[in-house]
């Protein structure tokens, strides 16, 4: 089965449409798949559910799809650096479903692994738990989440070998893994491809067979999400 594709927009090719569930791998600016964010802009797909653990940032990333507003709905954990998300979702343009940083690092693992649901007390006597079932284990409530699953998984590794085994580097190693398992189309660009058996089995984070396609990335941006920097 090929796994290598040329390039974003060949790796994409037949897969996007309106109203689709994207998750899109990467924990503020790190680790995102730029190359996959650029391609979608272009295709003007509208409609878009979008879950990720933030929406980029202004004119970056993710922010890409939300300025075209190409986006209707995000499922995230934290958006505050972004003030067009801002903007939207306080005049209603945008749908927002909030969730604890770890309740959807879980319910991503668990749409991948098949769980349709689990409980957490995470959240339990705030607006989080509103409109949820909640029960009581070992005289503790808990509430009720649901796992989440995509029709695409957009996400960045660091290297990859031709049978679409993944290894991540350092903080890029976030939501990506997660994401890979939890959709029926896995997408990932990657820094370097190598054969098939020279990635060494014990370092590899996400087996190929989590992966449909993967390409080759020709540049890589990697800004930086705030920068601060203090009196010399």
């Amino acid at each position: 089965m090929k796994k290598i594709y040329r390039d974003a927009a060949d790796a994409l090719d037949g897969l996007l449409h309106d109203n689709m569930t994207i998750m899109a791998g990467g924990f503020g600016l790190c680790g995102i798949p730029e190359h996959c964010i650029e391609v979608i802009l272009q295709s003007g797909v509208k409609g878009l559910t979008v879950i990720s653990n933030n929406c980029g940032v202004d004119g970056f990333g993710l922010g890409k799809l939300l300025n075209n507003k190409q986006i209707k709905k995000m499922v995230s954990s934290y958006v505050g650096e972004n003030k067009e998300f801002e903007r939207q979702f306080l005049h209603g343009e945008l749908e927002v479903e909030f969730n604890p940083q770890g309740t959807l690092a879980e319910r991503i693992r668990a749409g991948g692994a098949g769980i349709p649901a689990f409980y957490t007390r995470t959240g339990v006597g705030t607006v989080v738990a509103q409109g949820k079932e909640t029960r009581e284990f070992g005289g503790k409530t808990y509430v009720m989440e649901t796992g989440l699953f995509a029709d695409l998984a957009i996400i960045k590794a660091w290297k990859a070998d031709t049978a679409g085994n993944l290894i991540y580097r350092k903080t890029a190693r976030n939501f990506n893994p997660v994401m890979a398992t939890a959709a029926k189309v896995t997408i990932v660009e990657v820094e370097e491809i190598v054969e098939e058996g020279q990635l060494n089995p014990d370092l590899i984070h996400t087996p190929g067979i989590y992966v449909q396609r993967a390409f080759l990335g020709d540049h890589f941006e990697k800004r930086i999400e705030f920068r601060t920097t203090r009196a010399a």
